[in-house]
């Protein structure tokens, strides 16, 4: 027990001394070989990464000029943004331009911005949609036939079962009547 707690103290003080060293604001290069050597295997790691192709989307960058001498996140606010503050400042030195803002993708769930009553796909089918394309896509009625026909003489009520609807009687009964369709049972 107490040979873990010192490991676990130990590895937090050399957690916190190497982000404190990270965190250099002068701009000169201050690490050691082995910090050195460290951080150009781990560059090496990420260009073998594959990633997408930027040419597909667009041949201009997106974002803001950087400015020379001064960081992205000096120059644009970057709040809301789950990237670190390293990775957005080594895009904006890499292209010289700095990136758009990315908000967190449970800040732009489609089912959030729209208003998808009604659309008989699932929350989930349509953000996943968003995430994939980019843009939410539009809001699909449920078909017109969608309901069941009502019976000239009987409401609505009578006609189809609607235990468990959170709706009163009268309010099924009144789209029955309007509508000539008995409306499909909403589940509480």
């Amino acid at each position: 027990m107490r040979t873990r707690k010192i490991s676990v103290l130990t590895m937090t003080a050399v957690a916190l001394g190497l982000a404190l060293t990270a965190c250099n604001n002068d701009g000169a290069d201050n690490a050691s070989p082995s910090e050195t050597s460290a951080n150009s295997s781990a560059a090496t790691t990420a260009e073998s990464t594959p990633k997408p192709d930027a040419s597909t989307k667009s041949a201009k960058p997106a974002g803001t000029p950087a400015k020379p001498d001064t960081k992205c996140t000096d120059q644009v606010d970057y709040a809301g943004d789950s990237r670190s503050n390293a990775e957005i400042n080594s895009i904006g030195a890499d292209t010289g331009t700095c990136p758009p803002v990315q908000k967190s993708p449970s800040d732009t769930k489609c089912t959030d911005q729209l208003d998808y009553a009604g659309d008989p796909r699932s929350n989930a089918e349509i953000n996943s949609i968003g995430a994939d394309t980019g843009t939410c896509p539009p809001v699909k009625n449920s078909d017109a036939a969608s309901g069941t026909p009502k019976d000239p003489d009987t409401k609505c009520t009578d006609q189809v079962d609607y235990a468990g609807d959170s709706r009163s009687n009268a309010e099924i009964n009144s789209i029955g009547e309007d509508t000539g369709t008995c409306p499909p049972v909403k589940q509480k």
